[in-house]
């Protein structure tokens, strides 16, 4: 991954567990540090800070997110020719995109025949022409739930999915894209990232999913 050593070098200290949690102060260093979170006091204050906390989840944790499935938005459009920013992270999607190939959504709700209360993937792609739909829906949760997190997904669009087919009679397909906050990948999710329209490579969602967490941890750990 292009990323700077400075910053390379301290994910890697992350995903060691080395960085001076409180936990880690209270448990290794046995400094007598409290060692719940310094933000929302109700966990003990682990490397899961990149996206364990309630109080940071409202505001970094979607700054985040919105930041790696903006990513995947701006290769969709420039496959199908719609005009974007020459570099992704310049890029602030529309909610609705169109031409006479494609309709790309973003963020925004399917209204359906019958209630579906999980219809808002973060990015919904009609191709016209092959009468496909892809529902596109990013997570970046802790390591140990990707696993959980890909499943998830799948199943929360699946009456989605159904629905769709019905309504518009495109083949419809789910795609969970689900980065570990420490840059952990889930074993197959290659094959879900080629579905998707353009030329998205994976360390790419990686990179920009890590940058996250380097802000979120500085950021926290300053707080005396």
């Amino acid at each position: 991954m292009d990323l700077m050593y400075e910053r390379r070098g301290f994910i890697i200290a992350a995903q060691d567990q080395c960085i001076k949690t409180n936990y880690y102060r209270n448990k290794i260093l046995k400094d007598g540090t409290d060692p719940m979170c310094r933000i929302c006091g109700k966990n003990q204050e682990t490397i899961d800070l990149v996206s364990g906390c309630s109080e940071l989840s409202k505001t970094e944790y979607i700054h985040r997110h919105n930041k790696a499935a903006a990513y995947l938005h701006w290769a969709i459009c420039k496959h199908y020719n719609i005009e974007v920013k020459d570099k992704y992270y310049e890029h602030e999607p529309s909610t609705v995109e169109d031409n006479e190939e494609a309709t790309i959504m973003w963020d925004m709700p399917i209204q359906t025949d019958r209630e579906i209360k999980a219809n808002r993937p973060d990015i919904v792609v009609k191709n016209k022409k092959e009468k496909t739909c892809l529902l596109i829906d990013m997570s970046i949760p802790t390591e140990r739930n990707t696993s959980v997190k890909t499943s998830e997904k799948l199943s929360k669009y699946k009456d989605l999915e159904i629905e769709i087919q019905r309504m518009w009679g495109m083949k419809t397909t789910t795609i969970p894209v689900v980065i570990g906050a420490l840059g952990l990948i889930k074993k197959g999710m290659e094959k879900y990232v080629k579905k998707i329209p353009g030329n998205i490579r994976v360390q790419e969602i990686q990179k920009v999913a890590l940058l996250g967490p380097a802000h979120i941890l500085r950021r926290a750990l300053s707080i005396k």
